[in-house]
């Protein structure tokens, strides 16, 4: 991976973190349009660059998140992870 390649997943990330798009399927098309999509380094970077997006949400939404007096939002939280969790199980096989 050039530092280019590197450049333009990391701009694909941040970019698409935030919007209601999936930043890993435009970081798998990106890094297979560049022909990388098989290096074992690549596969690291692109986890790194999104848990550093992931700790950046965290970091923002600090006192929202870790705020427990605010019971409701734990539950809005936990009936939005429901549906990924149940079509994880559910499709396991084919994914």
């Amino acid at each position: 991976m050039t530092t280019f390649q590197a450049f333009i997943l990391a701009i694909i990330e941040g970019v698409t973190e935030y919007l209601p798009i999936s930043s890993t399927g435009h970081m798998i098309f990106a890094s297979s349009y560049f022909g990388i999509q098989n290096d074992d380094f690549v596969k690291l970077f692109q986890v790194s660059i999104q848990f550093g997006a992931i700790l950046a949400v965290v970091f923002l939404y600090w006192k929202k998140f870790f705020d427990f007096s605010k019971f409701n939002f734990y539950i809005k939280l936990a009936i939005a992870v429901i549906p990924a969790l149940v079509l994880v199980k559910v499709l396991d096989d084919k994914i």
